[in-house]
Protein backbone atom coordinates (compact mmCIF):
# COMPACT_ATOMS: atom_id res chain seq x y z
CA UNK A 1 0.00 0.00 0.00
CA UNK A 2 1.36 3.66 -1.03
CA UNK A 3 0.28 6.10 1.57
CA UNK A 4 1.04 9.93 0.66
CA UNK A 5 1.72 12.30 4.21
CA UNK A 6 0.85 15.70 2.38
CA UNK A 7 0.67 19.20 3.67
CA UNK A 8 2.83 22.67 3.68
CA UNK A 9 5.77 23.09 5.90
CA UNK A 10 5.96 23.05 9.67
CA UNK A 11 2.24 21.26 9.39
CA UNK A 12 3.72 18.29 11.31
CA UNK A 13 4.05 15.46 8.88
CA UNK A 14 7.54 14.45 9.19
CA UNK A 15 7.39 14.17 13.22
CA UNK A 16 4.40 11.73 12.60
CA UNK A 17 6.34 9.53 9.89
CA UNK A 18 9.13 9.87 12.02
CA UNK A 19 7.07 8.36 14.75
CA UNK A 20 5.41 5.55 12.89
CA UNK A 21 8.98 4.31 11.20
CA UNK A 22 10.11 4.27 15.38
CA UNK A 23 7.28 1.44 16.23
CA UNK A 24 7.60 -0.06 12.48
CA UNK A 25 10.87 -0.02 11.34
CA UNK A 26 9.53 -2.51 8.43
CA UNK A 27 7.52 0.28 6.92
CA UNK A 28 9.41 1.63 3.74
CA UNK A 29 9.34 5.90 4.22
CA UNK A 30 10.45 7.70 1.07
CA UNK A 31 9.65 11.63 0.35
CA UNK A 32 9.52 13.56 -2.71
CA UNK A 33 11.58 15.55 -3.77
CA UNK A 34 14.55 13.52 -2.00
CA UNK A 35 13.96 9.96 -2.23
CA UNK A 36 16.68 8.94 -4.47
CA UNK A 37 20.18 10.28 -5.55
CA UNK A 38 18.29 12.39 -8.28
CA UNK A 39 15.31 13.91 -5.89
CA UNK A 40 18.35 14.89 -3.52
CA UNK A 41 19.59 17.29 -6.11
CA UNK A 42 16.29 18.61 -7.25
CA UNK A 43 15.63 18.96 -4.03
CA UNK A 44 18.68 21.60 -3.51
CA UNK A 45 17.54 23.16 -6.73
CA UNK A 46 14.41 23.73 -5.58
CA UNK A 47 15.00 24.88 -1.94
CA UNK A 48 17.11 27.15 -2.94
CA UNK A 49 14.61 29.39 -4.80
CA UNK A 50 18.04 28.73 -7.99
CA UNK A 51 15.00 28.67 -10.10
CA UNK A 52 13.00 31.41 -11.81
CA UNK A 53 10.90 29.81 -14.00
CA UNK A 54 7.59 28.06 -13.20
CA UNK A 55 7.73 26.06 -15.97
CA UNK A 56 11.06 24.78 -14.93
CA UNK A 57 10.15 24.20 -11.28
CA UNK A 58 6.98 21.94 -12.42
CA UNK A 59 8.98 19.89 -14.95
CA UNK A 60 11.72 19.77 -12.20
CA UNK A 61 9.19 18.13 -9.61
CA UNK A 62 7.66 15.87 -12.66
CA UNK A 63 10.96 14.65 -13.29
CA UNK A 64 11.58 13.67 -9.56
CA UNK A 65 8.14 12.35 -9.59
CA UNK A 66 8.97 9.77 -12.69
CA UNK A 67 12.35 8.83 -11.01
CA UNK A 68 11.21 8.54 -7.59
CA UNK A 69 8.16 5.74 -8.35
CA UNK A 70 10.33 3.71 -11.06
CA UNK A 71 13.07 3.40 -8.46
CA UNK A 72 11.59 3.60 -5.12
CA UNK A 73 7.24 3.18 -5.40
CA UNK A 74 7.29 0.15 -7.94
CA UNK A 75 9.75 -2.51 -6.57
CA UNK A 76 8.14 -2.15 -3.08
CA UNK A 77 3.95 -1.84 -3.91
CA UNK A 78 4.00 -5.00 -2.28
CA UNK A 79 5.22 -3.25 0.95
CA UNK A 80 3.63 -0.46 3.29
CA UNK A 81 5.48 2.71 1.41
CA UNK A 82 4.60 5.62 3.54
CA UNK A 83 6.03 9.41 1.12
CA UNK A 84 6.63 12.46 3.05
CA UNK A 85 5.09 14.27 0.22
CA UNK A 86 4.24 13.24 -3.50
CA UNK A 87 2.00 14.46 -6.15
CA UNK A 88 -0.46 16.04 -4.20
CA UNK A 89 1.84 18.31 -3.23
CA UNK A 90 2.75 18.78 -6.68
CA UNK A 91 -0.55 19.76 -7.66
CA UNK A 92 -1.11 22.37 -4.74
CA UNK A 93 2.38 24.24 -5.40
CA UNK A 94 1.57 24.55 -8.75
CA UNK A 95 -2.04 25.68 -8.82
CA UNK A 96 -1.24 27.88 -5.99
CA UNK A 97 1.49 29.64 -8.40
CA UNK A 98 -2.58 30.06 -10.67
CA UNK A 99 -0.36 29.50 -14.17
CA UNK A 100 -1.62 26.14 -14.96
CA UNK A 101 -5.25 24.15 -14.70
CA UNK A 102 -6.15 21.05 -12.67
CA UNK A 103 -6.93 18.84 -15.79
CA UNK A 104 -3.34 19.43 -17.47
CA UNK A 105 -1.62 18.95 -13.77
CA UNK A 106 -3.47 15.85 -13.36
CA UNK A 107 -2.50 14.93 -16.37
CA UNK A 108 1.54 15.47 -16.21
CA UNK A 109 1.59 13.95 -13.04
CA UNK A 110 -0.45 10.90 -13.97
CA UNK A 111 1.90 10.51 -16.75
CA UNK A 112 4.89 11.01 -13.90
CA UNK A 113 3.51 7.91 -11.65
CA UNK A 114 2.56 5.75 -14.80
CA UNK A 115 -0.96 6.05 -14.33
CA UNK A 116 -0.69 4.83 -10.60
CA UNK A 117 -1.54 7.27 -8.10
CA UNK A 118 -1.63 6.74 -4.23
CA UNK A 119 -4.08 4.20 -2.22
CA UNK A 120 -4.47 6.89 0.42
CA UNK A 121 -3.65 10.13 1.18
CA UNK A 122 -3.57 11.78 4.61
CA UNK A 123 -3.18 15.81 4.59
CA UNK A 124 -2.07 17.42 7.57
CA UNK A 125 -4.40 20.88 7.42
CA UNK A 126 -2.81 23.82 9.93
CA UNK A 127 -3.57 27.54 10.41
CA UNK A 128 -1.93 30.65 10.01
CA UNK A 129 -0.89 31.04 13.80
CA UNK A 130 0.46 27.46 13.54
CA UNK A 131 2.68 27.99 10.65
CA UNK A 132 4.02 31.58 12.41
CA UNK A 133 4.64 29.80 15.61
CA UNK A 134 6.73 26.66 14.23
CA UNK A 135 8.73 28.72 11.45
CA UNK A 136 10.16 30.89 14.09
CA UNK A 137 12.72 28.37 15.07
CA UNK A 138 13.67 27.18 11.67
CA UNK A 139 15.41 29.14 8.75
CA UNK A 140 13.42 29.53 5.95
CA UNK A 141 13.69 27.86 1.98
CA UNK A 142 13.01 29.24 -0.66
CA UNK A 143 9.04 28.04 -1.19
CA UNK A 144 8.72 29.06 2.50
CA UNK A 145 9.60 32.92 1.92
CA UNK A 146 7.03 32.71 -0.45
CA UNK A 147 4.66 33.67 2.42
CA UNK A 148 1.89 32.41 4.59
CA UNK A 149 -0.84 33.03 2.76
CA UNK A 150 0.49 31.48 0.03
CA UNK A 151 1.33 28.30 1.91
CA UNK A 152 -2.48 28.34 3.05
CA UNK A 153 -3.29 28.83 -0.82
CA UNK A 154 -1.28 26.02 -1.54
CA UNK A 155 -3.07 24.15 0.96
CA UNK A 156 -6.35 24.53 0.03
CA UNK A 157 -5.48 23.77 -3.44
CA UNK A 158 -3.91 20.30 -2.01
CA UNK A 159 -7.79 19.72 -0.80
CA UNK A 160 -9.15 20.84 -3.13
CA UNK A 161 -7.03 18.11 -5.72
CA UNK A 162 -7.80 15.45 -3.32
CA UNK A 163 -11.45 15.66 -3.27
CA UNK A 164 -11.32 16.32 -7.18
CA UNK A 165 -9.53 13.00 -7.57
CA UNK A 166 -11.80 11.26 -5.46
CA UNK A 167 -9.19 9.39 -3.76
CA UNK A 168 -9.31 7.67 -0.43
CA UNK A 169 -7.96 10.31 1.93
CA UNK A 170 -8.14 11.53 6.13
CA UNK A 171 -7.76 15.13 6.79
CA UNK A 172 -5.77 15.64 9.84
CA UNK A 173 -6.03 19.10 12.11
CA UNK A 174 -2.52 19.77 12.57
CA UNK A 175 -2.79 22.43 15.27
CA UNK A 176 -3.90 19.27 17.40
CA UNK A 177 -0.85 17.88 20.15
CA UNK A 178 1.82 15.45 18.37
CA UNK A 179 0.03 12.29 20.46
CA UNK A 180 -3.37 12.77 19.93
CA UNK A 181 -2.42 13.39 15.71
CA UNK A 182 -0.42 9.92 16.37
CA UNK A 183 -3.23 8.18 17.06
CA UNK A 184 -5.38 9.09 15.14
CA UNK A 185 -2.81 8.20 12.05
CA UNK A 186 -1.99 4.80 13.85
CA UNK A 187 -5.69 3.82 13.50
CA UNK A 188 -6.53 5.27 10.42
CA UNK A 189 -3.78 3.22 8.64
CA UNK A 190 -4.55 -0.20 10.94
CA UNK A 191 -8.16 -0.17 9.80
CA UNK A 192 -7.01 0.88 6.19
CA UNK A 193 -4.38 -1.81 5.32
Amino acid sequence: MYILFEGVDTCGKTTQINLIKERHPEIIVTKEPGGTIFGQKAREILLEGRIHSSRAELLLFLADRAEHYEEIIKPNIHKLIISDRGFISGLGYALANEEYDFDTLALLNRFALSENLPDKVILFLTDEKTILERSKSKKLDGIEQRGIDYLLKVQEKMKESILKLGIPHIFIDATEDIETIHETLTHYIRNNL
